[in-house]
């Protein structure tokens, strides 16, 4: 059914009149599911002290469920537009629950990281059917809906060491799992009854289990590659054995899903011009961003020797921004269309980076707020039209698996930028001080080479936003 027919459709019926309050319900899952993949960053050093555990196996209660939630993603996706929506949806918050106490129970790291395994079954359940919910029940206001679960996706993944650290210094860090149980049981019982009651597909299609484990493994391969490059090193022999053989078993899947009847992934999307082009613009957006949320902590506090609580405060000032323009932005992508805004995006987003390159060894707290606001903008003005752009260009049917893939490249865009612009960085600052500066251990003497270092990373993210404004554009320019 197309936007039009969805938009007649509505105007017979009427809206959903719950529609504000399944969007809320809808939020509230996507804060909790991004806010945990963050929220756990602060409690590493307690856990890691009270386990008895070295801090790099500890780090895994990170990575597991970052690449756990990578590694579902499309599958339940594609199980959502057969099982239906609203149903694994909902189900994902008691999975999420379920996850949250046994991570809350843990005596040791191995089941820890087991709870935190199932806990991103839950996320992914959640992270999967969000946008499609909504895009299914908003045939009108479809942009701004989107623009609000875009500034939640923002909130809750910045915001996630803020609200760790206060839990665990006054609760223990069990509290950042504990949290989510009331959330959750509550969401569930609300969106028992105000979910939309989705049917599940008749017609008695298999389920494409080969295609789904040759998807995960070369998935979860090649984002865990990646992860560790720089420890590994990017010339390392361990680097690239595994990185082939993730990229072939990709290969290999994707002629698997070409040549099968009911694929788990359904490559004709990329058919369509205005999803494969959101995807990739997405994907470059996600790449430049994570720069500044992985660069500008470390600016702060190892070159300018801000206090935690002060870099916390300073990095606010992005989502805060993004939360005001991003449904502002959907909402006038609904009047005018999306291309125009997403390319403008990304170039405000270039400009912030180039801005970037002027902070110096005493710039203020207040001077970087205001730079950080810029890219609020930027990434406000972006994403919003765009997921509603992506999301409307596919069938009813396929929003489930649109919306999955529309979130993983979310976060395999985030992986990737974080590991090229930790790499990036140490190339030039190891260039600067013939290898002997190090990013964890920075002296004073050495902040000069970092800043130059930084800026380094700072004009290719700029030209990566610059490539997706292209490709906007091109989009723009064809009505696509």
């Amino acid at each position: 059914m197309s936007y039009a027919e969805q938009s007649v459709k509505e105007q017979q019926h009427g809206p959903n009149r719950n529609r504000w309050l399944i969007l809320a319900n809808v939020s509230l899952g996507t804060f909790m599911s991004t806010l945990d993949g963050s929220i756990a960053n602060v409690a590493l050093p307690n856990i890691s002290a009270i386990m008895n555990a070295p801090l790099h196996q500890v780090q895994w209660v990170l990575t597991a469920y970052l690449l756990t939630i990578c590694a579902t993603l499309p599958i339940i996706g594609n199980l959502s537009d057969r099982w239906g929506r609203s149903r694994v949806y909902n189900y994902g918050f008691l999975v999420f629950v379920l996850g949250s106490i046994g991570c809350a129970l843990s005596s040791s790291l191995a089941v820890l990281i087991m709870s935190r395994i199932f806990q991103a079954i839950g996320a992914s359940c959640l992270m999967s059917n969000s946008q499609a919910i909504v895009a299914e029940i908003f045939t009108t206001q479809r942009g701004q809906a989107l623009g609000i679960i875009g500034t939640v996706v923002s909130i809750g993944s910045l915001t996630g060491p803020g609200i760790g650290g206060v839990l665990v210094q006054h609760f223990g860090w069990g509290s950042i799992f504990w949290i989510n149980v009331p959330i959750g049981i509550a969401a569930f019982i609300a969106g028992w009854f105000i979910l939309p009651k989705t049917n599940t597909i008749k017609d008695k299609r298999s389920f494409d289990y080969f295609g789904s484990f040759l998807f995960a493994f070369g998935m979860t391969a090649f984002l865990y590659t990646f992860s560790h490059a720089e420890d590994w090193g990017w010339q390392s022999g361990r680097f690239w054995s595994l990185f082939i053989v993730s990229a072939a078993t990709l290969v290999v899947f994707y002629f698997w899903e070409r040549r099968i009847r009911f694929p788990m992934l359904d490559f004709s999307l990329y058919r369509i011009p205005a999803f494969a082009i959101g995807n990739v613009t997405a994907t470059l957006s996600f790449i430049s961003l994570s720069c500044t949320t992985v660069m500008m902590p470390f600016y702060m506090q190892n070159v300018l020797q801000f206090t935690p609580s002060l870099t916390g405060y300073v990095m606010i000032a992005y989502p805060l921004t993004m939360a005001i323009v991003a449904p502002l932005s959907g909402g006038l992508s609904d009047k005018i269309g999306s291309y125009a805004l997403t390319t403008g995006g990304l170039v405000i987003n270039a400009i912030g980076f180039a801005l970037l390159t002027g902070l110096g060894l005493e710039s203020s707290a207040w001077v970087i707020a205001f730079h950080l606001m810029v890219f609020g903008v930027g990434a406000g003005m972006f994403h919003s039209p765009n997921n509603a752009s992506i999301m409307g260009s596919v069938p009813k049917a396929k929003l489930g698996t649109a919306g999955g893939l529309n979130a993983l490249v979310r976060n395999i865009g985030m992986v990737l930028g974080i590991s090229a612009s930790v790499s990036l960085f140490s190339y030039r600052f190891g260039n600067l001080t013939d290898g002997s500066g190090s990013m964890l251990h920075l002296t004073a003497d050495l902040a000069p080479q970092a800043l130059r270092a930084l800026h380094l990373v700072f004009w290719v993210a700029a030209a990566v936003c610059m490539v997706g404004a292209f490709l906007s554009a091109v989009r723009m320019k064809k009505k696509i």
